[in-house]
């Protein structure tokens, strides 16, 4: 399953389930299973053993989230919005569907 629409450091919005609502920015796509780690969606604490440079404990994680239940987050708009393709400049990029604006390409952080 791969949904091109979404990509690493894109700003996502929840549409379906508990996190319904919620906004993010995708951390890791894995297009194989068709999933989406966004920050601070879908947080469970996980058990963690002690090691020497990590204390043990519960600690708070973000799982997995379909890639079905994220739309891309138009900030100018205030809400998801769908993605096409477009050629501008001799460049593909994409464009949101309903403001027509393009969708900034974040550059990852070093």
């Amino acid at each position: 399953m791969s949904i091109a629409r979404i990509k690493k450091n894109d700003t996502v919005i929840v549409i379906r389930g508990n996190d319904a609502g919620k906004t993010g920015t995708v951390l890791r796509v894995n297009r194989k299973d068709g999933t989406a780690i966004v920050e601070g969606v879908n947080v469970h604490k996980k058990a963690v053993r002690r090691t020497e440079t990590q204390q043990g404990g519960l600690i708070p994680r973000e799982f997995p989230v379909q890639l079905s239940k994220l739309m891309p987050y138009d900030a100018e708009a205030k809400k998801g919005s769908r993605v096409s393709t477009v050629s501008k400049d001799g460049k593909k990029v994409r464009q949101f569907k309903a403001s027509g604006k393009v969708v900034p390409d974040a550059k990852p952080e070093k």
